[in-house]
């Protein structure tokens, strides 16, 4: 399987399907999940042609659980080293949930250059936490439930988000799938517990709202309307403001999991913006 070694010497594990001549896109992935969440994605876009790239951020996955730098600037750092190991130019980035964070964090620090697009779905951007510059962020104790959650039993607290907010089955009428469950669960357990708790704090808590700012290219930003996780009011809606060349796409009553509940939708999304 492939890996890469980053600056401290965590293994990153890649995916790099599809065309390999063909334009360029990569996926981050949401938090305390892999690669594997964005297959749907990659295997339609692959069929189109395209060459998928995705990693399993450190701490996740199948990648290395180093006890530090599970922060979002080394994550953004960690991908720039998938970038130029593989030489990418052209590419159109996208980013789910923590991923959406990731691919802000890292143009921010790396640039453009070797970036044509970025998609943004439920994405955590611009900040989650409420602070006095965010008012409408949700309030810190709600993190702190989830880091007390773990450290009581982090096995029936990565089968409770599935199970209820993350998809939207908790919702009156939904029809819950026990496979989405079970995959949701799987991939929540593969990643280690420190980067796990980690990651908390970094998609929580990071201030992406320069980041965007200073952005000049093409955004396309995907949002579910019934997002329980990240509502939409302060991240998408928040976000549109602040980017200067941006398609916003509400998904009404959409969940969290657009890559999972909305597959057909989104991938023709991805399609017609990369195509744009």
């Amino acid at each position: 399987m492939p890996f890469i070694k980053t600056k401290d010497d965590t293994e990153i594990f890649y995916k790099d399907w599809g065309n390999p001549n063909g334009l360029v896109v990569t996926f981050s992935h949401g938090w305390p999940l892999n690669s594997d969440n964005f297959e749907n994605q990659m295997f339609f876009l692959a069929n189109h042609g395209y060459r998928c790239i995705a990693h399993d951020r450190r701490g996740h996955g199948r990648s290395g659980q180093p006890w530090n730098g599970n922060d979002m600037d080394t994550y953004a750092d960690d991908l720039a080293v998938l970038f130029e190991h593989l030489d990418l130019k052209n590419v159109t980035m996208v980013g789910h949930s923590t991923g959406g964070g990731e691919v802000a964090r890292y143009l921010a620090r790396y640039g453009a250059g070797r970036v044509s697009k970025a998609v943004l779905i439920s994405a955590v951007t611009p900040v989650m936490v409420q602070k006095e510059s965010n008012p409408d962020g949700l309030p810190i104790e709600v993190f702190d439930g989830f880091r007390a959650a773990m450290e009581k039993d982090r096995a029936q607290f990565f089968l409770d988000v599935p199970t209820g907010p993350f998809f939207g089955f908790n919702r009156p009428g939904a029809k819950a799938s026990q496979g989405l469950i079970q995959s949701w669960w799987e991939q929540g357990m593969m990643c280690g517990f420190k980067g796990a708790y980690d990651c908390i704090k970094a998609f929580s808590e990071t201030d992406f709202t320069e980041d965007l700012k200073n952005l000049d290219l093409p955004v396309l930003i995907l949002h579910g309307g019934d997002d329980q996780i990240v509502p939409i009011g302060a991240s998408a809606h928040a976000a549109v403001k602040l980017l200067k060349n941006t398609t916003f796409k509400e998904y009404p009553g959409g969940a969290h999991a657009l890559p999972n509940t909305e597959t057909d939708k989104v991938n023709q999304d991805l399609l017609s913006f990369i195509e744009s």
